[in-house]
């Protein structure tokens, strides 16, 4: 094994360590493992600086507006109730569906824009009364609510893990990433949400819904925004993005509408189109708009500093050599992609945080590309969704989420245990022998 790989393994410990049990914040403990590697790599003194600094601005410039933006819209349809909107247009529109199925695809939609945990909390009340007080029957929806909230938390942009090992394997294309993400986040949604169908059915009720029970939910919710109104600021930013990628496709002589699509469609612009969307419902609302740009920025600063430093620590990866020593050549395949499956279910299971082991194995991974037949655009993003279902295989009692499903949820340690950190185990599990069945297929057409 090369010294330097071994140099890594000895980072990602001290990562798992400060974490887990010193508790430390792992903006330090990033730092200190950069710090440290780049001395063990023997990086000259007076280039480390240079070099995390490097690193440090270049994550923060690829992908800190995006993060940002994200943050705002997530905290603007918080405050506008669109949230609470979206899931009843959503539930109603899907009634004829087994209710586990539609609660894990209300949570799919929303985790997109607003972070897991704060969704979790935001939607657990609508689980609870959907549950007709049935113990059961309520643990079910819990672990589909979950389940489906973690499928985008860990794959779709705007959320910060994508986005930072977009940043982390210098992909270009984020649509891209958007598109392959949204589709394998519904396969691993789809798990999810037959694992909690199980349960569901074995709480001997009914599995459709009590309308009755629906519309009294939502009525108690006052001056909600209509469903288009809600939407829209989640729409409008997928939308021009996937215009924007689809243009190139088609020969145009309007060079200047072609290249307007180009810029409205860039992921930057597009979601601060989708930021100006969700501001205007905040302001025809009347919120208080300075209270929603101080807490969209109390929410994404953690996350930026997070992300930046995990760019610096890539940085000094780069200046690794992972290679030496090893032979690579038996993974040019599908199989390829179970090193950083496998590398970010062992972070994630250690240390608990689902961006910090995305953050960590796309560092890793960069240098390794190339030798893995997997230094293409596709072959990053192929990559990045291994790692996706890598990072929520799984979460137990060092999660945070773990402790919010089972708080909020009201189910007891070894129920959430049973359910919630099994039905995680099983997404990352078959989600990944479907993503390796999938590449195979795409390699031999």
């Amino acid at each position: 094994m090369g010294i330097d790989l071994l140099f890594i393994a000895v980072v990602v410990i001290w990562i798992i360590v400060g974490t887990s049990y010193l508790r430390w914040h792992p903006f330090f403990v990033l730092l200190i493992g950069a710090l440290g590697l780049a001395f063990l790599l023997q990086i000259p003194v007076a280039q480390i600086p240079e070099t995390l600094s490097t690193g440090f601005g270049n994550m923060f410039k690829n992908i800190g507006l995006l993060i940002l933006f994200g943050a705002w819209i997530g905290v603007a349809l918080e405050a506008t109730n669109a949230t609470t909107a979206i899931a009843k247009g959503i539930i109603k529109k899907l009634t004829l569906l087994p209710l586990p199925f539609v609660i894990s695809a209300l949570g799919y939609l929303v985790s997109i824009p607003v972070f897991c945990d704060a969704a979790f909390v935001i939607l657990a009340p609508l689980t609870k009364k959907l549950s007709a007080n049935n113990t059961a029957r309520r643990n079910a929806l819990t672990v589909a609510l979950s389940t489906g909230l973690f499928s985008a938390h860990v794959l779709v942009p705007p959320t910060p893990g994508p986005l930072a090992a977009a940043g982390n394997l210098q992909l270009a294309n984020l649509s891209l990433l958007l598109l392959a993400g949204g589709i394998f986040g519904i396969v691993l949604m789809l798990i999810g949400a037959f694992y909690a169908y199980y349960f569901f059915r074995k709480s001997n009720l009914n599995d459709t819904f009590d309308s009755n029970n629906l519309i009294e939910h939502f009525d108690q919710e006052q001056n909600l925004p209509s469903f288009s109104e809600a939407i829209w600021p989640l729409a409008l930013p997928i939308l021009l993005m996937a215009t924007a990628s689809i243009i190139p496709l088609f020969l145009t002589e309007d060079q200047f509408f072609t290249d307007f699509i180009l810029f409205v469609g860039d992921p930057v612009i597009a979601l601060l189109l989708g930021m100006l969307a969700a501001f205007y419902s905040c302001k025809k609302r009347k919120k208080d708009m300075s209270t929603i740009l101080k807490k969209g920025i109390q929410q994404a600063a953690p996350i930026l500093l997070i992300t930046a430093m995990g760019g610096a620590l890539g940085a000094v990866i780069q200046s690794a050599n992972l290679t030496e020593g090893l032979r690579l050549d038996s993974f040019t395949n599908s199989l390829g992609l179970s090193i950083p499956f496998l590398l970010a279910a062992l972070l994630k299971s250690a240390q608990g945080s689902s961006t910090v082991a995305i953050i960590t194995i796309s560092s890793i991974m960069l240098p390794l590309l190339p030798a893995l037949g997997l230094d293409t655009e596709m072959g990053k993003v192929w990559v990045i969704l291994a790692i996706g279902a890598g990072s929520l295989t799984v979460s137990h009692a060092n999660d945070s989420y773990f402790w919010i499903v089972s708080q909020m949820g009201e189910m007891s340690v070894k129920e959430a245990y049973r359910k919630h950190t099994a039905g995680t185990l099983l997404q990352g599990v078959i989600g990944f022998c479907v993503l390796l069945a999938a590449y195979s297929v795409s390699h031999a057409l």
